[in-house]
């Protein structure tokens, strides 16, 4: 059977008559009757009304007809169509040139306009059923070619170009069109469209043609312009053999659809759904709409076979699935696969309907919001309700600084009026503004010229200090003095207060109770480790992110500018790549500098005269001299063992046992035990370690106190059980036989509430009186109660003694510090000073050997350079000394000798260990053992000139704490010694001495031997 492709006439001259070839069906064919009116072909054309519109043909545009072989011959018997009658008329136009039809230049459908010998040779080709029997081979990387398409293609091999050519100038422009089969072990959908090219391009000869499908199209070549082919799709062949290799030519046989029954149910229902995805789908597509407008005007009628292939050509699915269906024969199954790929198509249809309604709200969601937003800033900066950004921001720094204004230095008024007026002539969106913000927000929040009412109480700061510190006399006068001039002067100046001591002697803390007895606010900040100059002087404005200086930040937090500011750790400041911090402290601790102190930030004076500064520090040998300068020191030595006493039963006792919840008359803790736990395992010389291990005992007696209630709640159960009723015996003891079972065991617990109820389940069934049953449950209650009351009064209160201290802390962590009742010859004990606080320690002195001219001395014991100094000089004056009190002794010249200083592993250093290394070798010399209970301490020159030393204090408290009665100190220090208070030199044997003469005269007195 022959149907008729139209094509359109826009290219052709007007008034140009030209032969029109009109097909005549034969009286025995069946496949033209009744199309028009099939049910498919309105379905299809409701399809085409959607676009329709005013592209519609034009009844007077000029047509032509060419024959080509029908793909379908469905309505042919023998399926050949050779029943067909070929008319040729002349027909004239007489429409205007202009009258074409427009739509179809832009169609995915086009048609060529061959000449009329290609009409006629065509029809002589396709009227013996046999067609063409070799074409040009052309491969189609991407996609196949359905008939009554169009497809573009690239041919870059020039044999193929030239082939293509002449077979145009042969009035023969046909070509077979094949789908490209994919590598092998190659993925498709990871080949770029660039390198399918390449490698099509590259593809000859026997290799191509292994890597063609079978089953291809009959293309029209339509156009050729350059290197790009626009091929027509007419009707399906299958590649018998190969015929030549360059250009590849294949044989072919033209195939043909399988016969079906147009009327069978099964293919309408399925045409008639695909139809109707087809209808569904297009209300979404446009450039479907195109295609189907197209598709009907150029095709002609829609049939079953057409329509399989009209779908799968314009769905997106892969060429795989389209070449599946361009090799399917059998009509049903194509439309099956057909539909297949249209259902898919409508699911992708939906999710980006979905997807685009998605991005489509959300945008349009934004957008509402803001014009609503800016329409309400509109409405409301008409009304006077509401001012713009910059207007408020600009009047709430004005605020701040309204009240405030008669104390706000006039230069820093200044820097302020031009920032506000900078700020309202930067747009909101600029980096810029944002900085101009920020600084306007710390220029306008600092209190400037805001002080608070300082107390001048000198009484009332007293109680203050006494009630949080025990002991620290230096500092607590020095406090009071300040208090005593401010009263005076009626102001108060800022001060640099340095206290240094070792760890755990209440340093910081008393930094919070110095702020309470002034009346300051407390700000602490620490500097242990700070290697970064901008914080203590901030960051410049320029860099991203830039803040104040700790001291800004401090005046914002506290709100005024006289607090009390506590630099902790001030002995630890580092040094790094950012500068040095100890040196941008000298600004910030200069009594004559801080005044005017000037952050890198705010780039204003900022006055901290009258800030009162409190630093802290373990040592003051690793700060700077050019800041220790700066600072009043107060030394904060190490406690006594009796002010420990009095700390740990005023203070740390009593907050130990608020923290633990334990009331007062619940433990008794004896002075035995807490004097072996201050001696045994808290020597160092603050109390923070003595703090952990009083809460240690508190915790394990917190214990004990919550079982023995445990227990005695259980006891009190069994004991409300048993008198509860005798009819209620086994219940009773059933009850509390589970509960003491449950106690013992740690699973359950039955409380008494829980006791009284089973109780009452039990008699109720047993005992007829309710009346009798309230009154002996009341009274069960009442007896429980007074049980429970009785032995929470009984508890036995906890005792902590000497002799179960052990049990709490565990075993002791220091021992005698004493390693000798009585010294022997060339051991002598010496005093110590450590950041802990002070020690004793033995200068122990032996011979290696004798003989002459042998002298020597040899050091262990972990000496640092100064101490082995300090060894080397002892033992050249030991020997002036040994010669003028013994002139023939000759010990020092002819043996070698061996000075150890225990223990071992603590390193040691120092120029105060001088007499007692003399007075060691002396004692070994002359063999002559010190007298008893001597310590001594001081720096010997050569001439034998005895020098001050430092840490009198600690080495006095090292000396009491290892029983010494008799101490050596330098005359230099009797000062010192004066200072401390009678608890300290209570007891003590002390002698000053500037001359080791003295020294040796203590130490070997032969009447104290």
């Amino acid at each position: 059977m022959l149907k008729l492709l139209s094509s359109s006439s826009r290219n052709l001259h007007a008034h140009i008559a030209s032969p029109c070839l009109r097909a005549t069906p034969a009286p025995n064919s069946a496949g033209a009757s009744g199309s028009s009116s099939s049910p498919l072909l309105r379905a299809i054309n409701s399809i085409a009304e959607l676009s329709r519109g005013s592209s519609s043909r034009h009844p007077n545009s000029f047509r032509r007809a060419f024959f080509c072989s029908d793909s379908s011959s469905s309505g042919g018997s023998d399926g050949t169509g050779s029943g067909e009658l070929v008319e040729v008329a002349l027909k004239g136009d007489d429409s205007d040139g202009d009258a074409g039809d427009s739509s179809s230049s832009s169609s995915a459908i086009v048609s060529t306009n061959p000449k009329l010998e290609d009409y006629l040779t065509i029809a002589m080709c396709y009227g013996d059923g046999n067609g063409l029997r070799r074409v040009l081979a052309l491969p189609l990387p991407h996609r196949p070619l359905f008939p009554g398409f169009y497809m573009p293609i690239y041919v870059k091999d020039p044999k193929l170009m030239a082939a293509l050519q002449e077979a145009r100038k042969r009035q023969a422009p046909y070509a077979g069109a094949f789908l490209l089969k994919d590598e092998p072990g190659s993925d498709p959908s990871v080949v770029s469209g660039s390198d399918s090219e390449k490698s099509t391009d590259s593809l000859k000869g026997k290799y191509l043609y292994d890597r063609l499908h079978e089953v291809g199209t009959l293309a029209q070549i339509s156009t050729i312009q350059g290197d790009q082919v626009v091929l027509v799709g007419h009707r399906r062949l299958r590649i018998t053999e190969m015929v030549s290799e360059e250009p590849l030519t294949v044989k072919v046989d033209h195939i043909k659809d399988k016969p079906y029954n147009k009327d069978d149910d099964v293919i309408k229902a399925t045409s008639f759904e695909v139809i109707s995805t087809l209808r569904d789908v297009l209300k979404s597509i446009s450039l479907w709409r195109d295609h189907v407008q197209t598709y009907t005007q150029h095709i002609g009628d829609f049939t079953y076979s057409r329509l399989a292939d009209f779908g799968a050509a314009i769905s997106g699915a892969n060429k795989l699935q389209c070449q599946e269906v361009l090799e399917e024969l059998d009509v049903h199954n194509r439309l099956r696969l057909t539909l297949e790929l249209v259902k898919k198509e409508m699911e992708i249809t939906k999710l980006q309907e979905s997807i685009a309604k998605a991005v489509e709200e959300k945008i349009g969601g934004e957008q509402k919001r803001y014009l609503l937003t800016e329409q309400l800033k509109i409405i409301k900066k008409e009304l006077g309700l509401e001012t713009d950004d910059k207007t408020a921001l600009s009047e709430k720094f004005r605020e701040r600084i309204e009240g405030n204004k008669e104390h706000i230095p006039a230069s820093i008024l200044q820097v302020i009026q031009e920032e506000l007026t900078k700020l309202q002539l930067l747009e909101a969106s600029s980096s810029e503004f944002n900085v101009t913000r920020n600084y306007l927000d710390w220029l306008t929040v600092l209190p400037w010229g805001n002080y608070s009412d300082e107390n001048f109480d000198v009484l009332r700061a007293q109680h203050i200090l006494d009630e949080d510190h025990y002991g620290l006399s230096d500092v607590k006068e020095r406090i009071l003095e300040f208090i005593a001039v401010g009263k005076l002067r009626g102001t108060a100046q800022g001060k640099i207060i340095c206290l240094s001591g070792p760890p755990g002697v209440g340093k910081t803390s008393i930094g919070k109770s110095i702020a309470r007895a002034l009346n300051r606010k407390f700000f602490r900040f620490s500097v242990g480790g700070l290697s970064d100059v901008a914080e203590i002087k901030g960051h410049r404005r320029t860099y991203i992110g830039a803040m104040p200086g700790k001291m800004v930040q401090c005046l914002k937090n506290v709100g005024t500018a006289n607090p009390l500011v506590l630099i902790d750790e001030i002995d630890k400041l580092g040094r790094g790549h950012s500068g040095d911090p100890a040196s941008a402290m000298l600004e910030l601790l200069d009594p004559e500098q801080n005044a005017n102190f000037l952050d890198h930030y705010l780039d204003v004076p900022i006055d901290l005269s009258k800030v009162l500064f409190v630093c802290t520090a373990n040592i003051v040998d690793t700060i700077p001299t050019p800041l220790l300068d700066r600072m009043e020191v107060i030394t904060i030595a190490g406690y006594i063992t009796d002010e420990k006493m009095h700390i740990a039963r005023d203070y740390l006792e009593k907050s130990t046992r608020d923290a633990c919840g334990i009331k007062p008359g619940q433990v008794d803790m004896t002075d035995a035990a807490l004097l072996a736990l201050i001696e045994s395992y808290c020597r160092e010389a603050g109390v923070r370690n003595l703090q952990k291990q009083i809460e240690k005992i508190y915790r394990k007696i917190s214990l004990q106190l919550v079982r023995k209630g445990v227990r005695g709640v259980s006891e009190a159960q069994v004991l409300e059980n048993g008198k509860a009723s005798e009819e209620k015996v086994d219940n009773a003891e059933k009850i509390s036989a589970e509960s003491v079972e449950g106690n013992v065991e740690g699973q359950t617990e039955v409380t008494v509430a829980e006791a009284e109820v089973v109780l009452a389940e039990s008699s109720s069934d047993q005992d007829s009186n309710p009346t009798d049953q309230s009154t002996e449950s009341k009274d069960s209650l009442e007896t429980a109660e007074q049980e429970e009351s009785e032995s929470t009064s009984t508890v036995e209160k906890v005792l902590v003694d000497k002799s179960n201290l052990t049990d709490y802390v565990g075993k002791p962590v220091f021992h005698a510090e004493r390693m000798y009742d009585q010294t022997p010859s060339g051991v002598v004990m010496g005093l110590a000073w450590t950041a802990m606080g002070g020690s004793t320690l033995y200068i122990e002195t032996t011979l290696i050997e004798q003989g002459e001219g042998k002298g020597a001395l040899q050091l262990t014991g972990q000496l640092g350079d100064v101490m082995k100094e300090s060894a080397q000089i002892a033992h050249t004056y030991a020997r002036v000394a040994l010669r003028k009190e013994e002139p023939d002794n000759r010990f020092f010249a002819n043996t070698k000798l061996h000075l150890h200083v225990p223990a071992g592993a603590t390193p040691k250093d120092g120029p105060s260990a001088g007499c007692t290394m003399i007075t060691s070798m002396l004692s070994l010399a002359m063999k002559k053992p010190v007298r008893k209970d001597l310590a001594m301490t001081g720096e010997v020159t050569l001439t034998g000139k005895v020098l001050p030393i430092g840490g009198v204090k600690e080495k006095t408290i090292a000396a009491r704490r290892s029983g010494v009665k008799t101490i050596i100190f330098p005359e230099a220090n009797r000062r010192d010694f004066d200072e401390l208070s009678p608890q300290v030199k209570e007891g003590l044997d002390v002698h000053f001495v500037d001359n080791y003469s003295q020294v040796y005269e203590l130490a070997f007195d032969n009447d104290q031997n």
